[in-house]
Protein backbone atom coordinates (compact mmCIF):
# COMPACT_ATOMS: atom_id res chain seq x y z
CA UNK A 1 0.00 0.00 0.00
CA UNK A 2 1.40 3.35 -1.05
CA UNK A 3 1.15 6.38 1.20
CA UNK A 4 -0.42 9.22 -0.75
CA UNK A 5 -1.01 12.90 -0.11
CA UNK A 6 -4.46 12.06 1.21
CA UNK A 7 -2.93 10.14 4.10
CA UNK A 8 -0.84 13.15 5.04
CA UNK A 9 -3.85 15.44 4.79
CA UNK A 10 -5.91 13.22 7.08
CA UNK A 11 -3.08 13.14 9.63
CA UNK A 12 -2.74 16.91 9.34
CA UNK A 13 -6.49 17.35 9.85
CA UNK A 14 -6.34 15.20 12.99
CA UNK A 15 -3.40 17.19 14.38
CA UNK A 16 -5.14 20.46 13.58
CA UNK A 17 -8.38 19.28 15.22
CA UNK A 18 -6.60 18.17 18.39
CA UNK A 19 -4.73 21.47 18.54
CA UNK A 20 -7.87 23.54 17.97
CA UNK A 21 -9.78 21.64 20.64
CA UNK A 22 -6.87 22.17 23.01
CA UNK A 23 -6.81 25.90 22.32
CA UNK A 24 -10.54 26.34 22.80
CA UNK A 25 -11.10 24.16 25.86
CA UNK A 26 -8.01 24.47 28.04
CA UNK A 27 -7.36 27.19 30.60
CA UNK A 28 -3.73 26.38 31.33
CA UNK A 29 -1.37 28.55 29.31
CA UNK A 30 1.22 25.79 28.89
CA UNK A 31 -1.38 23.49 27.33
CA UNK A 32 -2.57 26.28 25.02
CA UNK A 33 1.01 26.89 23.84
CA UNK A 34 1.45 23.17 23.12
CA UNK A 35 -1.84 23.18 21.20
CA UNK A 36 -0.65 26.11 19.09
CA UNK A 37 2.48 24.11 18.28
CA UNK A 38 0.28 21.20 17.16
CA UNK A 39 -1.61 23.52 14.82
CA UNK A 40 1.62 24.88 13.36
CA UNK A 41 2.97 21.35 12.89
CA UNK A 42 -0.18 20.37 11.01
CA UNK A 43 0.34 23.33 8.69
CA UNK A 44 3.94 22.23 8.15
CA UNK A 45 2.77 18.73 7.30
CA UNK A 46 0.39 20.16 4.69
CA UNK A 47 3.11 22.32 3.18
CA UNK A 48 5.56 19.43 2.96
CA UNK A 49 2.95 17.02 1.54
CA UNK A 50 1.92 19.38 -1.24
CA UNK A 51 5.54 20.28 -1.91
CA UNK A 52 6.33 16.60 -2.36
CA UNK A 53 3.27 16.03 -4.55
CA UNK A 54 4.09 18.85 -6.96
CA UNK A 55 7.90 18.37 -6.79
CA UNK A 56 8.58 21.96 -5.76
CA UNK A 57 10.63 23.36 -2.92
CA UNK A 58 8.31 26.27 -2.18
CA UNK A 59 6.33 24.38 0.45
CA UNK A 60 9.48 23.25 2.19
CA UNK A 61 10.83 26.80 2.31
CA UNK A 62 7.57 28.02 3.84
CA UNK A 63 7.74 25.15 6.35
CA UNK A 64 11.18 26.31 7.47
CA UNK A 65 9.82 29.83 7.93
CA UNK A 66 6.90 28.43 9.91
CA UNK A 67 9.32 26.55 12.16
CA UNK A 68 11.22 29.79 12.76
CA UNK A 69 7.99 31.60 13.64
CA UNK A 70 7.03 28.75 15.98
CA UNK A 71 10.37 29.05 17.76
CA UNK A 72 9.86 32.78 18.23
CA UNK A 73 6.31 32.20 19.42
CA UNK A 74 7.51 29.66 21.95
CA UNK A 75 10.17 32.02 23.29
CA UNK A 76 7.79 34.98 23.61
CA UNK A 77 5.01 32.79 24.98
CA UNK A 78 7.26 31.31 27.65
CA UNK A 79 8.43 34.81 28.59
CA UNK A 80 4.84 35.94 29.03
CA UNK A 81 4.09 32.74 30.94
CA UNK A 82 6.96 33.37 33.36
CA UNK A 83 5.83 36.95 33.87
CA UNK A 84 2.27 35.82 34.55
CA UNK A 85 3.43 33.12 36.94
CA UNK A 86 5.60 35.57 38.89
CA UNK A 87 2.78 38.11 39.06
CA UNK A 88 -0.13 35.79 39.86
CA UNK A 89 1.44 32.50 40.98
CA UNK A 90 -0.61 30.52 38.45
CA UNK A 91 -0.62 29.73 34.74
CA UNK A 92 -4.40 29.92 34.45
CA UNK A 93 -5.51 32.07 31.53
CA UNK A 94 -8.45 33.50 33.46
CA UNK A 95 -6.01 35.32 35.75
CA UNK A 96 -4.23 36.91 32.77
CA UNK A 97 -6.48 39.98 32.76
CA UNK A 98 -3.50 42.07 33.89
CA UNK A 99 -1.90 41.55 30.48
CA UNK A 100 -4.67 43.30 28.56
CA UNK A 101 -3.84 46.79 27.26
Amino acid sequence: MEITTTHYLVLSFLLFSIGLIGILTRRNMITVLMSIELVLNSVNLNLIAFSYQFSELTGQVFAVFTIAVAAGEAAVGLGILLGLFRLRGTTNLDSAMELQG
